[in-house]
């Protein structure tokens, strides 16, 4: 019986990197702060039918940096294309959060930006490493996930963003 669930957790371990679909599964509402650290409400998220793309990162995570880095180059040519909204949702505890806006605004990023120093919205999220990337249809519908960053990642998360666009399904 301790192999079979050793097992089960192995494979539970190296599927973590997977693309998962997700069941429509909705944004749950959860108090973060903004940049500014002014209250905000992640049951407001919303971009008028639009997709969205919400990216747990952190200043620490040299991966969750590339990503978002990489994806501003373009990040322009896709809302302009398919109205996609990025927001970008920083996990530095209290002890860094001091750190994000700097960082931010050395990178020139277009997306909302917002800080999670709890970890409330990371938890209800099951969020468990960062980067984790969600996308969400125009409906408010978690459709798709992946955690982790490689090089090209991005090219596949914006196949998926130009079918919700265009509204085709991502199955």
């Amino acid at each position: 019986m301790k192999y079979i669930l050793l097992s089960i957790l192995l494979i539970g371990a190296i599927n973590s990197g997977v693309k998962a679909q997700d069941s429509g599964r909705k944004i749950p509402a959860v108090e973060i702060k903004s940049l500014d650290s002014s209250p905000f409400n992640t049951g407001d998220i919303q971009n008028d039918g639009k997709p969205i793309i919400i990216s747990f990162w952190a200043t620490w995570c040299s991966p969750c940096k590339r990503e978002l880095n990489t994806i501003a180059e373009d990040y322009i040519d896709w809302q302009d294309e398919t109205g996609v909204k990025l927001i970008a949702i920083s996990i530095d505890d209290a002890r860094n959060m001091q750190k994000v806006k700097p960082y931010v605004d050395g990178q020139s990023w277009d997306y909302e930006v917002y800080l999670d120093p709890n970890a409330d919205f990371k938890r209800a999220m099951n969020v468990n490493n960062v980067p984790h990337t969600f996308l969400i249809d125009g409906e408010g519908n978690i459709v798709w996930q992946h955690n982790s960053y490689q090089p090209g990642d991005e090219d596949e998360l914006y196949e998926l963003v130009e079918k919700l666009a265009s509204g085709e399904s991502i199955n």
